[in-house]
C-alpha cells in the first residue's frame, strides 16, 4: 500500500489545463484548416493542372476531396465549411480554391451552422447559453450520449474527456444513463434510419428545457456518408442544436474548449 501511495505521489498530478491555442500540441495534430484564396493566375494554373491531370487514369482530380470542405460563399467565392471537414491529409493542398492548410487551433465549437463556414476558415465560436439557462443549470451539466449511427470515434473522444488528463467531471459536467436525468443530449452519427426514432424519443425523454450537442462531422453533415439516403445527414431539423462541434473525430480539447463556453466558464 505504501508503495502504491509513493508511486502516486511521485506521479504528481497529470490533469492537463487548456493551452494557448497552437501551442503545447504536436506538429502533426490537425486543427482548424485555413484557406488561402488563389489568385487569378494561380486559379488558371491548377484548373490547367487538373484537367491535364484527369486524364491518367491514376490521378486524382485535386478537387474531388473526401468532403464538401470546400464550397461557394455568399459572394460564390470558395469557402471553407468546417462542419463537413473530415480532417483528413487529401483535404489538404492546393487546388483552383486555393490553398488549404491545417492549424494547431483546437478552438472549433460554434452556437450555429453558419458559424463554421467562412471564406478563410474562421470560426465564430461559440457563445455562452442565455441567462436564464445558466441560472437553470448553475455550474453543472448532465448529458446524455446518443450514437446514432457512428464508427466508434466520436464517442472515444467523448469517453477520453473522463480520463485524469481532461478530467470533465472537474467542470461539473458528467454524462448520465438516462435522459430523464439529463439537461441535454450529446448526439454523434449520422443518423442512421434505424436510429432516428431512438434519436428523437431520447430528446423527447429529455425533461425541458434541453440543450442538444452535435459533435462530430457525420452528426453535423453527414461527414462521408453524406447524401447516402440510409441517413439523416445529421441532426435531423426539428431538433434545435445549440452546440455544433467539428471534428472527425473531435479532439478532447475541442470538446471541452465548447462546453466551457457553452457555460461560460472561459
Amino acid at each position: 500500500m505504501l508503495d502504491l501511495l509513493r508511486a502516486r505521489w511521485r506521479q504528481g498530478t497529470p490533469t492537463a489545463s487548456l493551452p494557448a491555442a497552437g501551442t503545447g500540441l504536436p506538429e502533426r495534430f490537425r486543427g482548424r484548416p485555413v484557406l488561402e484564396p488563389a489568385s487569378a493566375g494561380e486559379a488558371r494554373d491548377a484548373s490547367a493542372r487538373e484537367a491535364r491531370d484527369a486524364s491518367a487514369p491514376e490521378a486524382r482530380d485535386a478537387r474531388a476531396l473526401p468532403s464538401a470542405l470546400v464550397t461557394a460563399g455568399e459572394d460564390g467565392r470558395p469557402a471553407l465549411d468546417l462542419g463537413a471537414c473530415l480532417f483528413s491529409p487529401e483535404e489538404a493542398g492546393t487546388s483552383a480554391a486555393g490553398t488549404i492548410a491545417y492549424t494547431r487551433d483546437y478552438r472549433l465549437a460554434s452556437s450555429t451552422r453558419e458559424g463554421l463556414v467562412s471564406p478563410a476558415g474562421e470560426v465564430e465560436l461559440a457563445r455562452a447559453l442565455d441567462e436564464r439557462m445558466r441560472r437553470l443549470f448553475g455550474r453543472s451539466l448532465r448529458l446524455r450520449s446518443v450514437a446514432a449511427g457512428s464508427c466508434g470515434g466520436c464517442e472515444a473522444e467523448l469517453q477520453a474527456l473522463g480520463n485524469v488528463v481532461f478530467d470533465l467531471s472537474r467542470f461539473g459536467i458528467q454524462f448520465v444513463a438516462s435522459p430523464r436525468h439529463a439537461d441535454g443530449i450529446v448526439v454523434t452519427g449520422a443518423v442512421s434510419r434505424n436510429m432516428r426514432t431512438a434519436l428523437e424519443l431520447t430528446w423527447e425523454a429529455t425533461p425541458p428545457p434541453r440543450i442538444v450537442i452535435a459533435v462530430g462531422a457525420c452528426a453535423i453533415s453527414g461527414g462521408p456518408f453524406r447524401g447516402s439516403p440510409e441517413v439523416a445527414g445529421g441532426v435531423p431539423p426539428g431538433l434545435h442544436v445549440d452546440l455544433w462541434v467539428p471534428g472527425c473525430p473531435p479532439h478532447p480539447l475541442t470538446l471541452l474548449d465548447g462546453l466551457l463556453r457553452l457555460l461560460d466558464r472561459l
